[in-house]
């Protein structure tokens, strides 16, 4: 069964009597592991259960195939269902699952994390195929998903982000949902807790200041770079700061989501500059704010680029992100082809 992103959230936390095994895949391993631990959760309440929980590595697996069965069919001491996680499997692991799944042994739930896999690895192919499995992706949050992420981690504390404070929160997240949810559980941590005589549903805005103090630019190797270095025709400094990124793990998607976003902020500044607006009043429309630091950089951007170049570089960037998700394309490969071209979009508007 294939799982589609938008209903993997429903599906990890009910993933239905009938599935006996679960394959967790894709670029953003904190997102792998929370919703392990959401599949892990439905069957047994208490991960920490050692009677009702059972980890295998790809290792144990090629060393000893009958493991796995041997674990699915395993009784708890106390009773209950179990589940056996298998760690970091590869493609050897296929043909010793889909063995078992033809000859399942007792009633845990079998959870496969691997990595990325692309439509033709033989692994993701066997869950997919089979209604008694289900192949389950984490990719790197869109935007929706990632503002519905913050909003849902702070309104645990009582927090509400302000309008400027939630756009660099979704500028500066997003990369890993593991990173995310550490980011902004320092950022409850900063704002402490809530004042006293003040009710559990009080709810305490975050300032921009706030978020600034304490919440890092965990979404790339410096965004900033990336985006400005693309947009302003910089081909050499692209080059390093994509370099800067891949060792850094950032996900191709991630950088797809800021340059879009840029983009379409660049877009919004120059309908205002059609109007008769200044060029520096028009960025002060862009949220969250462009810091001091850059105000010359995009205000060259705003030179270099007219409206409709700007529709066709979100075209781009659209497609980019479809490609990434859809086609088996090396996704670092997809997204380092369109920043490079709109590089050398902005070039030509500077001739």
């Amino acid at each position: 069964m294939k799982i589609k992103p938008s209903d993997a959230d429903r599906f990890a936390s009910r993933p239905g009597a009938g599935i006996r095994a679960v394959l967790v895949y894709g670029p953003d391993s904190g997102l792998i592991r929370e919703r392990m631990n959401v599949l892990a959760k439905s069957v047994v309440p208490d991960l920490a259960d050692p009677f009702r929980i059972s980890d295998l590595s790809d290792g144990d697996l090629r060393q000893d195939p009958a493991r796995l069965a041997d674990e699915a069919a395993a009784i708890a001491m106390l009773g209950g269902r179990r589940v056996v996680r298998l760690h970091g499997a590869g493609e050897t692991a296929a043909k010793i699952i889909a063995g078992f799944l033809d000859d399942p042994k007792g009633d845990a739930l079998i959870l496969v994390e691997a990595g990325e896999l692309t439509p033709r690895s033989a692994l993701r192919k066997l869950f997919e195929d089979r209604a008694d499995a289900a192949a389950l992706p984490c990719y790197a949050d869109d935007a929706a998903a990632l503002e519905d992420t913050i909003r849902k981690r702070l309104a645990a504390d009582g927090l509400v982000p302000e309008p400027d404070t939630l756009d660099y929160l979704l500028s500066h997240l997003g990369s890993d949902r593991g990173v995310t949810l550490n980011e902004l559980e320092k950022l409850a941590l900063y704002m402490g807790p809530a004042s006293a005589g003040k009710t559990p549903d009080s709810k305490r805005s975050i300032g921009l200041a706030d978020v600034r103090a304490c919440i890092g630019d965990n979404a790339a190797s410096n965004l900033d770079d990336v985006v400005d270095a693309a947009t302003g025709g910089d081909l050499v400094a692209l080059d390093r700061a994509l370099a800067r990124a891949r060792s850094a793990d950032v996900s191709p998607i991630a950088l797809l989501n800021a340059l879009g976003r840029h983009l379409q902020q660049l877009h919004l500044a120059l309908a205002e500059i059609e109007t008769g607006t200044p060029a520096d009043a028009a960025m002060r429309t862009f949220r969250p704010p462009v810091h001091f630091s850059r105000t010359g950089i995009v205000r060259r951007q705003l030179g270099l680029w007219s409206r409709k170049r700007l529709d066709r570089a979100l075209t781009l960037v659209v497609e980019a992100d479809r490609n990434c998700k859809t086609t088996g394309l090396p996704e670092g490969a997809v997204c380092g082809q369109t920043l490079m071209r709109i590089a050398q979009a902005a070039r030509a508007g500077a001739r």
